[in-house]
């Protein structure tokens, strides 16, 4: 992958570090290795989770029981200091224990709105296609809009906010496929796989009697995320990379193996992700190696592939693969250089 270094041998011209980018970063750092003490092994997976937040997303972890989906989310909430809240979806799970409910006040004679656990700035979901499609839905308003309508009435979320969900893969028993309007409201969906020999047996040694939580301390605020959020927001994306992006979505609608192609929101979501992700390796600027990278965990859980690419076990993760093998890169001159005079934007 290209570094800060590599650009000026690309041809780009070296941009001007914000004053604040050391501090941003490093705020960025402790929370990585905060969560890193507690899920050993899995660097890249826990780039995502911190990419996903800095891009004002939210995080799917599909994989099998006991890898540690559960342990990933619960350890990013406690490793920074804001309000969280956990829901464990099961099949009578309601919408209004997620959303809230109007109660009626007797004393009063008036309603009072009870709010329901998405009023967090950190909202876990588990297990989350164990509930119904219906109670599903009742995340939808809130992923999208970071509000929740009630009885007509419109509640503003809280900021950052962020829904990291778990779930089983649908083969599992008693598991309810999630719609293809919720998968597209996840910027990213992973896997967190099972540990290497080397990661397991330190885990044991580590956390065999106690709890991996329990010495956990915040290592940031809700502040400082919004600030990181606010940083990436300014990231300088050059028009090449820009347009490199949308020629990767556009190349998912007309592949002859996908039935549905990804989205313009999975566009936006890419983007934002991929900007995140640049200001996590230091950079102001993003470069196609950071597009690359993101392709398949922001694309793939959004494309539905063709019965006979299914027949052929051929898997959106390899589609996906193919596009960008495919697609042609910006050239090297391109990568990440801004125009003349145009200064650094952001940082």
């Amino acid at each position: 992958m290209t570094t800060y270094d590599d650009r000026a041998s690309h041809g780009g011209t070296p941009g001007r570090a914000h004053p604040g980018l050391g501090d941003l970063t490093s705020t960025a750092e402790r929370v990585r290795r905060s969560v890193e003490s507690v899920i050993e092994g899995k660097p890249e997976v826990v780039r995502i989770a911190l990419t996903v937040l800095l891009a004002e997303g939210h995080l799917l972890i599909e994989d099998v029981p006991g890898v540690g989906k559960t342990m990933l989310a619960k350890t990013l909430a406690k490793s920074i200091d804001c309000s969280v809240q956990r829901i464990q979806f099961t099949p009578d799970l309601l919408p209004s224990d997620i959303t809230g409910v109007s109660i009626y006040d007797q004393q009063r004679r008036e309603f009072e709105f009870k709010p329901g656990a998405i009023f967090a700035q950190i909202v876990i979901g588990d297990e989350i296609n164990r509930a119904s499609p219906k109670t599903q839905s009742a995340l939808l308003e809130s992923m999208e809009e970071r509000q929740v309508t009630i009885d007509g009435t419109t509640y503003a979320l809280p900021s950052p906010f962020m829904v990291v969900a778990t779930q089983n893969p649908v083969e599992m028993e008693g598991t309810y496929p999630l719609p293809e309007a919720q998968r597209d409201r996840f910027m990213a969906r992973v896997s967190v796989g099972y540990p290497s020999p080397d990661a397991e047996l330190q885990m044991l040694d580590v956390h065999g009697g106690t709890s991996p939580l329990d010495g956990l301390q915040a290592v940031a605020n809700a502040l400082d995320i919004v600030n990181l959020i606010d940083a990436v927001r300014e990231v300088y994306v050059a028009e090449p990379v820009r347009r490199y992006v949308v020629d990767l979505v556009s190349a998912t609608r007309s592949h002859p193996d996908l039935r549905l192609g990804a989205s313009p929101r999975a566009t936006l979501h890419l983007l934002r992700a991929v900007k995140a992700s640049a200001a996590l390796s230091g950079r102001d600027y993003v470069l196609p190696d950071d597009v690359q990278a993101l392709a398949t965990p922001v694309l793939a859980h959004r494309l539905l592939p063709t019965a006979q690419a299914q027949l052929n076990r051929r898997t959106a993760e390899q589609v996906v693969h193919d596009i960008v093998q495919r697609t042609p890169v910006p050239a090297a001159h391109a990568r990440g250089e801004m125009p003349p005079g145009a200064g650094v934007r952001g940082f």
